[in-house]
């Protein structure tokens, strides 16, 4: 996998969220994902398409090369990859679904090629309405002259039905980030490489949960 970093994040609001759809955020601990700290972030929802910062790593700060809490996600998105942005977020917070999107950094002056990987999963707030989400953004080449932001090369959003199942992803990338449905949970190090996958529109039962952490939120 491209972008490990992000299949720890999945890995650990999978198993935050157990059978169910989606997690409260009031669950998270960020010392759970300590490897993913500086690219990961929360957003808000404010209204349909529009989702904002409230929090975000360090790294997404480099990327613009600004202070990007209290910004829109779309900030990080040449204009005509916005809709697909704000069309992707519909879908996290109503389907509700978790997303992928494969980028491909802006060039120009001091901008050398810079590929991305956003991963987005849902989250219920206070109130138990989906209006947050866990987010983490991944990149591969020097980051060059900020802010970088990006063009979408593929989309893949995958529905979580009321049983706590996936249905199969309605755009499926050419560089999917999943191996298999069953082993996206093993270690990666002894993870094989499969060929032909299409993700599986069931998850296996599981038969235990890592050890983790209630923590309050004012967020």
């Amino acid at each position: 996998m491209r972008f490990p970093v992000l299949q720890d994040v999945e890995n650990y609001w999978d198993a935050l969220r157990g059978n169910r759809q989606v997690p409260r955020r009031a669950e998270l601990d960020p010392r759970c994902i300590q490897s993913a700290l500086s690219t990961s972030f929360i957003l808000e929802r404010l209204a349909p398409g529009i989702a904002r910062f409230r929090l975000a790593g360090s790294y997404l700060n480099e990327l613009m090369g600004m202070e990007v809490r209290g910004m829109p996600l779309t900030s990080f998105f040449l204009p005509e990859s916005r809709k697909r942005v704000s069309n992707s977020l519909e879908q996290v917070f109503d389907a509700p679904a978790k997303a992928w999107l494969t980028l491909a950094g802006d060039r120009g002056i001091g901008k050398p090629p810079l590929d991305a990987c956003l991963l987005l999963l849902p989250l219920r707030g206070d109130a138990g309405e989906v209006n947050r989400a866990l987010g983490c953004l991944a990149t591969l080449g020097p980051l060059g002259r900020a802010p970088r932001r990006f063009d979408i090369r593929s989309t893949a959003v995958t529905p979580i039905l009321a049983d706590g199942t996936y249905q199969v992803p309605e755009t499926i990338p050419n560089d999917w980030p999943f191996q298999n449905e069953t082993s996206r949970h093993e270690p990666l190090g002894l993870a094989e490489p499969m060929r032909g996958f299409r993700p599986s529109p069931h998850r296996p039962p599981r038969t235990d949960r890592p050890h983790l952490y209630l923590v309050k939120s004012d967020d």
